[in-house]
């Protein structure tokens, strides 16, 4: 539950809204919070699954690391010959790393450590600085890690996007000032929209999303029956032969991890969407991502 008011822009948090519909209720929740009285009578549940907060989670969260199962089979195989113990063993690994990582870690575990319905770095700190005031160090270099992921992630992300077009036909031979040109011009569209709030985000790019996701698990289980040989991945057996034996198997984790990327948003996030909307939407997308790892030509 989010106990929080405020009388600026209130877009992040959906439904605030109807709270401000006359000039009278709005006095009196501003009498409530100089009280301290407002965490007793507003409650603003942001923990009910719906369908407009599902599709809001899936534009606001999946947009990286829903992609990211996709581009890391090019990290891992890079150069190396494609055989059947790279193909089972890698793809196991991802499984597995979706699985433990992000699943069980994040969507079962770490949602729960929320500070009044928000999270995130400074978040967690809020709940664990009355023990130890030592921890304020770990909460700055998490907020600084927070600071250089906002500005890193999205031109890479872009950057990668926008150079994928090449292989168009119509597109290819793209010179690297028109690629920084449409970078630059969809960074600043991006940082424009902002100031609308989260939620509008989310609105915009949640159908996007569905559909992305949809065709992918489309896509994906149209090609499953091209060689059944490809559910052995499913058993953890192939990821722990593929680290053991497979020649640098082992330094090949820090390519899988890459299907990673992105879910430290499934708590950051967690006070736009809600703990139930969050895991209803990463179970869908979950069940899909595999389906487009599963195609042999991938």
């Amino acid at each position: 539950m989010v106990f929080a008011y405020t009388f600026a822009d209130n877009s992040r948090h959906t439904g605030c809204n109807q709270l401000t519909g006359n000039q009278e209720t709005k006095q009196e929740l501003k009498t409530a919070v100089k009280n301290g009285e407002l965490h007793h009578q507003v409650k603003i549940s942001t923990n009910k699954v719906t369908a407009a907060g599902l599709i809001i989670a899936l534009g606001i969260i999946y947009g990286d690391i829903g992609t990211s199962p996709l581009y890391v089979f090019n990290a891992i195989i890079g150069s190396r010959t494609v055989t059947e113990d790279l193909i089972l063993g890698s793809l196991s690994c991802i499984i597995w790393t979706l699985t433990l990582q992000t699943t069980i870690k994040y969507v079962v575990m770490v949602l729960r450590a929320d500070n009044r319905g928000e999270g995130g770095t400074f978040a967690l700190y809020a709940l664990v600085r009355r023990r130890k005031k030592w921890l304020v160090i770990p909460a700055m270099i998490g907020g600084a890690a927070l600071l250089a992921d906002g500005i890193i992630t999205p031109p890479i992300s872009i950057t990668s996007a926008i150079e994928g077009l090449e292989e168009l036909p119509a597109l290819h031979g793209m010179t690297t000032d028109t690629v920084v040109i449409i970078v630059l011009a969809i960074l600043a569209l991006f940082f424009f929209m902002q100031q609308f709030g989260t939620a509008s985000i989310g609105k915009m790019f949640g159908p996007i999303m569905f559909i992305w996701f949809t065709m992918l698990a489309v896509l994906g289980a149209s090609h499953l029956m091209d060689d059944l040989s490809i559910f052995k991945a499913l058993s953890p057996h192939y990821a722990i032969n593929f680290l053991q034996n497979y020649p640098n198997g082992f330094w090949l984790l820090g390519a899988v991890f890459l299907c990673t990327t992105g879910a430290e948003a499934l708590y950051s996030d967690l006070g736009h969407c809600g703990r139930s909307n969050i895991r209803m939407s990463w179970f869908y997308v979950k069940s899909l991502s595999p389906d487009k790892l599963f195609r042999p030509d991938t």
